[in-house]
């Protein structure tokens, strides 16, 4: 993939400049705000030109940052072609943070980039989801034990759980919901110290 400018647009074509095309977010796996922003800096680079003035080199340098934002969003090499020398430069998009092959299993793929883990928020959430299952598996073990029998208690538990806990697996890797899939998990595992102790 190649970066360039052609009648002051912001281009991406194949390798060896063919089939070149306006940069869209539409028809491109690239947001707005950088197609917006890759105009803008083909828009400047045509009106400064090939001069040698300061100006040149910040088109440049705005040049090479907007390319490797487009490595880093499209995951591919990206070559930039310099408006004002006509160089060409190879950007690679940026390397995946290592993560170790236990967390990616349970946790899934990472956060897309630029976009910050909210933990206050999810460990809100997760603590509020946390208390009401808490709350509800100690109001079925104590009901059932103590109005029929506390095997019964403990039996109902354990289907509860078992019947809970594929759906909790699987949202551990959505992004919103994890939050709430993990505040359920800790409430199984806290309520179940409450539902032995009621049962013996």
């Amino acid at each position: 993939m190649e970066l360039r400018i052609r009648e002051g647009r912001a281009v991406l074509a194949g390798p060896g400049g063919d089939s070149a095309r306006e940069v869209d977010p539409h028809s491109l796996a690239i947001g707005s705000d950088l197609a917006q922003a890759l105009h803008e800096w083909a828009r400047v680079a045509s009106a400064v030109g090939t001069s040698g003035t300061e100006a040149a080199s910040v088109v440049s340098q705005r040049g090479r940052q907007l390319a490797q934002r487009v490595a880093a969003t499209m995951g591919t090499s990206v070559r930039f072609v310099d408006p004002v020398s006509g160089d060409g430069v190879i950007i690679d998009p940026p390397a995946p943070a290592p993560r170790s092959e236990l967390a990616r299993r349970l946790f899934g793929t990472p956060d897309p980039a630029g976009e910050p883990t909210p933990w206050l928020t999810g460990l809100t959430v997760s603590a509020f989801v946390a208390a009401v299952v808490v709350v509800a598996m100690l109001a079925l073990a104590n009901t059932l034990a103590r109005e029929t029998n506390g095997w019964l208690a403990l039996l109902a538990s354990a289907v509860v759980t078992a019947g809970i806990t594929p759906s909790l697996w699987l949202a551990r890797r959505v992004p919103i919901v994890r939050w709430a899939s993990f505040g359920a998990a800790a409430g199984i595992v806290i309520a179940w110290i409450g539902v032995l102790i009621v049962v013996f």
